[in-house]
């Protein structure tokens, strides 16, 4: 308060006295100065102070100024209040203790996004900034490009969820940050972030794994009990799992080749459409306006009594289509035409989906008839077609249908927030400041899951190569085997520091 006070007597003597002193007073007012400080300026120096008309209409400057960053901390304060009361309430009757707040910071791809969630579901805050226009011109994600614009957008990002929840960085319980799969260099940013975050305010760092993420998301606003069956489904990945808890997962089949969303984004593309917000939502709106059976594409994988998924024939029997019947760039003479191979195209790729998920559903019937939801997450999830298909499906098994709102299919903060506050609860998070100075660890392959149900076909070579890091289901279980879950959870880490 002393050196606040010196430093407005200070400003007080400055001979600039036009904006930069209205400036400098606002400034001082956001960093704690109250009213009081302006009559403590008076009485250290009345004669100065309190008699020229110059520092009249100074003292009605600094009076003004404070009085109005007082008015907006108390009503900042007593919303703060408020929400804490409602916090201790609900908490109360869940948990018997204090609701705890968990930031979450998603960078794995093309979006920004970073929340704040608390530890009984509620979301306060959803900040996101897409790199669509970005990526528009080259038909893809450049992973270059993608890093510079997380940069430029992570701090505004973070203030901004941070502003929404009405909150300040000290009153975060932890971080939770994508740690991976995905693009390295897009990943290093939301780390370093949350690093510096954790390492500033003491706060327990959550090291989450993107796809679990999505998978968890749903839980947020519905009562899905473990287990469950859980297709996820976006532009880099097709899984069908059943989870059995938090970090424990099998893995029931999982694309051959391509991902659905990819196919999706491909086919949008072939089809000279806006790629905005995404190829997948814009070939869904065009499919619309075609006829679904104008063309024949057969369904994957028909002689395969598996739940794998494959995309890379259908894809490629769907250019060759656009070849034949649209050929060159997209005009108003071959919009039909377009429109009809989108629908098609679209109903053969849900079709796919839809069958692959009908034999999990058989699959989990046999082996864990305590399941009774499916949970749909990932971006292709916003799909209504898909979400009407599998709604038949789960109907028909007698099972619910779960699938987060369109908002938390596609990336973003809130599904990284919760993730974590799940994985809080079993203790797996890590002290900021065991790692090195300057370490970030960052998974851009990671496996969600390394076993895999009897009945689904072995992995490919290929697949196999692919694995870089040890699985999440094997370090939670290592971790927890390691370290079992008393009340309060011991600080554990769930992926060593290193890779």
């Amino acid at each position: 308060m002393l050196a606040v006070t010196h430093h407005i007597i200070s400003m007080l003597e400055s001979p600039v006295l036009n904006y930069q002193l209205n400036y400098d007073f606002a400034s001082l007012a956001r960093r704690g100065a109250s009213v009081a400080l302006a009559h403590i300026v008076m009485a250290l120096a009345p004669d100065k102070y309190c008699h020229s008309s110059g520092s009249v209409e100074m003292q009605t400057n600094l009076l003004r100024v404070l009085k109005r960053s007082c008015n907006v901390k108390l009503a900042r304060s007593q919303r703060r209040a408020r929400h804490q009361s409602d916090v201790s309430l609900a908490s109360a009757a869940r948990t018997g203790r204090s609701e705890e707040l968990v930031l979450g910071i998603e960078t794995s791809c093309d979006d920004t996004g970073v929340a704040v969630v608390s530890t009984t579901g509620r979301v306060l805050s959803d900040a996101l900034v897409s790199q669509a226009d970005v990526h528009a011109a080259f038909g893809g994600v450049v992973p270059m490009l993608a890093m510079e614009a997380h940069k430029a957008a992570m701090d505004s990002c973070v203030r901004d969820a941070l502003e929404q929840a009405g909150i300040e960085a000290q009153d975060l319980h932890a971080v939770a940050v994508s740690i991976g799969p995905g693009l390295s260099p897009c990943l290093q940013v939301g780390v370093r972030k949350a690093h510096q975050l954790a390492q500033q305010f003491d706060l327990r760092l959550v090291p989450v794994h993107h796809m679990e993420a999505h998978a968890l998301v749903a839980r947020t606003a519905t009562d899905v009990q473990f287990p469950f069956l859980c297709m996820l489904v976006s532009g880099g990945h097709n899984m069908l799992l059943i989870a059995h808890q938090v970090g424990n997962y099998t893995l029931l089949g999982s694309t051959l080749d391509d991902s659905v969303g990819e196919a999706f984004d491909k086919v949008a593309r072939l089809l000279g459409l806006e790629l905005c917000p995404s190829g997948g939502a814009a070939l869904e709106a065009f499919a619309k306006q075609g006829d679904p059976h104008r063309f024949k594409f057969t369904v994957p994988l028909q002689r395969h009594n598996d739940c794998n998924f494959s995309y890379a024939g259908l894809k490629n029997s769907v250019r060759l289509a656009i070849e034949a019947e649209a050929p060159g760039p997209a005009t108003d003479a071959n919009l039909q035409t377009r429109a009809d191979l989108a629908a098609c195209f679209q109903r053969s790729a849900i079709t796919h989906l839809t069958q692959r998920c009908q034999r999990a559903v058989a699959w989990a019937k046999e082996s864990h008839p305590q399941v009774q939801t499916m949970v749909v997450a990932g971006g292709v999830a916003c799909n209504q077609m898909l979400r009407d298909s599998l709604e038949e499906v789960t109907q028909e098994a007698d099972w619910q249908l779960v699938c987060p709102k369109p908002s938390l299919c596609t990336d973003n903060g809130v599904m990284v927030a919760w993730a974590g506050v799940e994985r809080l609860r079993l203790g797996l998070w890590e002290n900021p400041k065991d790692s090195a100075e300057g370490e970030l660890d960052v998974r851009p392959r990671w496996p969600l899951t390394d076993r895999r149900d009897s009945r689904s076909m072995p992995a490919t070579k290929s697949m196999r190569k692919s694995r870089i890091f040890t699985s999440l289901t094997e370090l939670t279980a290592e971790a927890l085997s390691n370290h079992p879950i008393t009340a309060p959870a011991p600080a554990i880490s769930t992926v060593p520091a290193t890779s």
